[in-house]
């Protein structure tokens, strides 16, 4: 079947098409440098095809979770080049999650004297901080224009501080509801710079972080994920109308640079939507199969056979089956993820799951 095939995504060779999703951990300790557990954790999952990493800040003012990895300082570039180069010696391959997370964080978390985003609007909700309290979450500082042209160049120097610690290529994180995405919906952006009000400016960031990302590592190196219609984080497209124009002058801008793929989480991989933006863009499509990250092995299959996706897209599935692309090659009994272990800070629920192998000698 083709989901266990080879397949290439501009200079990354998958050995098949099953993409590990970014998926947020939060085991990288206060100072957001990988250590030994991330360094196992991503070993493990070497034999899917391409492994995409969890979100990590490209600058401080931009992390949004205790335990959330950076690419910013020295030490963060060296624990990424242990994890590169464990994911490497098991033949895997490995791309960076950029994520600036906006509006979506709290001063305890980031540490700096503000968080930022595209207009002075708090995302609904609370957060956790450090301390394990809850907190509102606050009103972001609105960038002026000259400071979204430095929050793209932030974006560069960690696309190169993830290229140099080793890592395939990087995906930019334009989705759920984080800085990327809440320049695209109205409701999170009420500039009036070139960055507001119509579909074509609210799609500027995206193009123009993407853009320069590509022209510092190479396109065929960068992704960028995108999730229409998602509604969360406040990040509300609720207009089907609005949503089609903020996305296709988000793929038309991406078209020319010959980008390696484009990562879509929506509802509805297979429909005119996700597929209007996968021929725009002209780039290869990972696709995931709902908001959930319950991707099967039947619906991945189907995606890949189908033609609507060139790989997917797997989330509770890797977490919990080290081995997933053996397993679901074989179709075999598949270990249960356990949501409680999702986050925290030790090996438990992270890289304790068995392999099939391992799972079977115990149950002998």
């Amino acid at each position: 079947m083709k989901l266990f095939e080879p397949a290439e995504l501009g200079a990354l060779p998958l050995s098949n098409r099953i993409v590990m999703a970014p998926l947020t951990r939060t085991r990288a300790g206060e100072h957001g440098i990988p250590n030994d557990l991330l360094v196992e954790h991503y070993a493990q999952r070497a034999g899917l095809g391409l492994i995409v990493t969890e979100g990590t800040w490209p600058v401080q003012e931009g992390r949004s979770y205790p335990g959330q990895p950076g690419i910013e300082t020295d030490e963060q570039i060296a624990g990424w080049r242990r994890v590169a180069d464990a994911v490497h010696a098991e033949g895997g391959r490995i791309v960076m999650q950029l994520m600036h997370g906006g509006r979506v964080s709290h001063t305890a978390i980031s540490a700096t004297p503000r968080i930022v985003a595209p207009s002075a609007i708090a995302a609904p909700g609370q957060t956790h901080l450090p301390d394990g309290s809850k907190a509102d979450m606050p009103v972001p500082h609105a960038l002026t224009t000259d400071e979204v042209h430095e929050a793209v160049q932030g974006f560069v120097r960690a696309a190169r501080n993830a290229i140099a610690a080793g890592l395939d290529g990087v995906e930019v994180h334009g989705a759920n509801g984080y800085l990327v995405h809440e320049f695209m919906s109205a409701a999170s952006n009420t500039r009036t710079d070139e960055y507001g009000g119509s579909p074509e400016n609210r799609a500027r960031f995206a193009i123009e972080v993407t853009t320069a990302v590509a022209e510092a590592i190479g396109a065929d190196r960068t992704g960028i994920r995108l999730s229409p219609e998602h509604g969360i984080q406040g990040v509300v497209e609720s207009d089907p109308a609005d949503v089609h124009a903020v996305y296709t002058a988000v793929a038309e801008g991406l078209a020319p640079l010959g980008l390696a793929f484009v990562d879509i989480l929506h509802a509805e991989p297979t429909g005119d939507l996700v597929q209007h933006i996968r021929r725009t863009a002209g780039a290869p499509l990972v696709a995931n199969s709902g908001f959930s990250a319950l991707t099967t092995r039947d619906e991945a299959i189907a995606l890949v056979e189908g033609g609507h996706a060139d790989a997917v897209g797997v989330g509770r599935a890797a977490i919990a089956n080290p081995d997933l692309a053996y397993r679901w090659e074989q179709d075999t009994e598949l270990n249960e993820p356990r949501p409680e272990f999702f986050y925290g800070a030790t090996a438990e629920g992270y890289t304790d799951y068995p392999t099939l192998a391992e799972a079977r000698a115990q149950a002998a």
